[in-house]
């Protein structure tokens, strides 16, 4: 029987994002040193300033 996706991984939105050649150069050398994918670490860099946002506005 094969594994059912969480709810969460079916929603996620999918965008088109235009990046400079070399914006997407760092963020491939970042993503390859964080043993990601480049998704990945876009994911991640935007989960990781989301949170900080909300500390700062929660202080």
């Amino acid at each position: 029987m094969p594994e059912k996706n969480n709810d969460k991984e079916k929603s996620k939105k999918q965008v088109l994002l235009r990046l400079s050649p070399s914006l997407w150069n760092e963020l491939a050398a970042w993503a390859e040193d964080d043993f990601r994918s480049i998704n990945g670490q876009i994911e991640y860099l935007l989960t990781e300033c989301v949170k900080k946002r909300k500390k700062q506005k929660d202080e």
